[in-house]
């Protein structure tokens, strides 16, 4: 498999990993969209939105549960952040492993920007 966040978490590509436990990586993005931007994966690859069966729902539960441990531990919960997660060329995927992004510590419009 030729996945770039599978490869980061078999280590063989460098990230700047921010959290880990047993079924997810966090680290921060490399082209940050805000003064904080980390990139939450599962550590089972999951290509896209569509293809989280119902086998996988404790796990989607758990990204959401560390962004919003890592936003309180960097001090922007209570102001607020944005999550986000892209599904497909459409919606801006890029790479086919699915993730969330995190983005805190400045104010969002909507629609996003």
């Amino acid at each position: 498999m030729d996945c770039l966040f599978c490869k980061i978490i078999k280590r063989e590509i460098p990230a700047d990993i921010v959290y880990e436990d047993e079924h997810v990586l966090a680290f921060n993005d490399i082209n940050p969209q805000a003064p904080t931007h980390i990139l939450i994966i599962p550590k089972q690859h999951i290509a896209t939105l569509n293809d989280i069966e119902e086998a996988d729902l404790a796990l989607i539960g758990r990204l959401q549960y560390t962004a919003a441990r890592l936003a309180k531990e960097r001090g922007f919960a209570e102001e607020g952040y944005r999550v986000v997660m892209n599904c497909n060329d459409q919606g801006g995927q890029t790479v086919y492993h699915i993730h969330m992004h995190l983005m805190g510590g400045r104010r969002f419009t909507w629609p996003a920007g």
